[in-house]
């Protein structure tokens, strides 16, 4: 399908019931899943890690990673565009299948505008009900798609509902990809109301905190600003999860939450 292909609300209809069920509140990891902070990781790094600290250091700031999972979508350059006004860099958790291939030119803005791309796998499947074949293939060919388009392999991923298992933990590890759940969500796909998006992000944000939305509902973009100018005020800076983490590196395999 064309980038500019006049879909996005057909598509945004059609993955509703799939983001519902995606999207269930909080994270649930597999059981007995260990699952490490931020901070616990910049902490065992001390001053010997390999991540960049870029503009700021998140042991000392009061940082706070934007994520957007399931895009691209019809809103996602609008997005960007908000993003490069406030000068707030993402991360975007992509899904292969009707996104990353119908969207390369997105997919490919993204990245060049600095912004983390990153996996969230080819259909949105749950992985802890596939075999590890079905895992491997749910995250190998997303990483395949984002390399052509970008030149660059995603080094994140994001299971959906969060939910992992020892599989899913070794086929991640074994394609290099870190597992990034989260801390706060708007349950966006249960509302177009911008101003309750807003609140409920506002109203669970934390220093180190990991913020989920979906760049595909209708409600979600256009209470981006809002969000960001409010956690602004309250002292947050916002960064890419790689930079919440600096200067440690996220581990391939291992499941991160705030």
């Amino acid at each position: 399908m064309p980038e500019n292909a006049p879909t996005g609300r057909v598509r945004r209809t059609a993955t509703t019931a799939l983001a519902a069920v995606a999207a269930l509140a909080l994270a649930l990891t597999g059981c007995g899943t260990q699952t490490l902070s931020p901070a616990s990781v910049r902490a065992d790094a001390g001053g010997d890690g390999e991540g960049r600290l870029g503009a700021v250091d998140c042991a000392e700031a009061k940082c706070i990673a934007l994520t957007f999972d399931a895009g691209p979508g019809e809103d996602t350059p609008r997005l960007l565009d908000i993003l490069k006004e406030e000068k707030v860099p993402a991360t975007f958790f992509l899904l292969g299948r009707n996104h990353v291939l119908a969207r390369p030119v997105t997919v490919r803005r993204i990245a060049d505008e600095g912004h983390e791309v990153a996996n969230h796998t080819w259909s949105h499947r749950i992985l802890t009900d596939l075999d590890r074949a079905g895992i491997r293939e749910e995250l190998s060919r997303t990483q395949d798609a984002i390399v052509e388009i970008t030149g660059s392999e995603p080094t994140l991923m994001r299971p959906p509902q969060g939910r992992t298992n020892g599989d899913v933990t070794d086929i991640s590890r074994e394609l290099g990809l870190s597992q990034i759940l989260w801390s706060a969500t708007a349950k966006d796909y249960s509302t177009t109301d911008s101003g309750l998006i807003e609140k409920r992000i506002v109203d669970d944000a934390s220093a180190d905190g990991i913020i989920l939305l979906h760049d595909i509902y209708d409600g979600t973009v256009p209470a981006v600003p809002g969000i960001i100018k409010r956690l602004k005020e309250r002292g947050y800076t916002f960064v890419t999860v790689p930079q919440l983490f600096a200067p440690a590196v996220p581990k391939p395999g291992e499941v991160y939450r705030p």
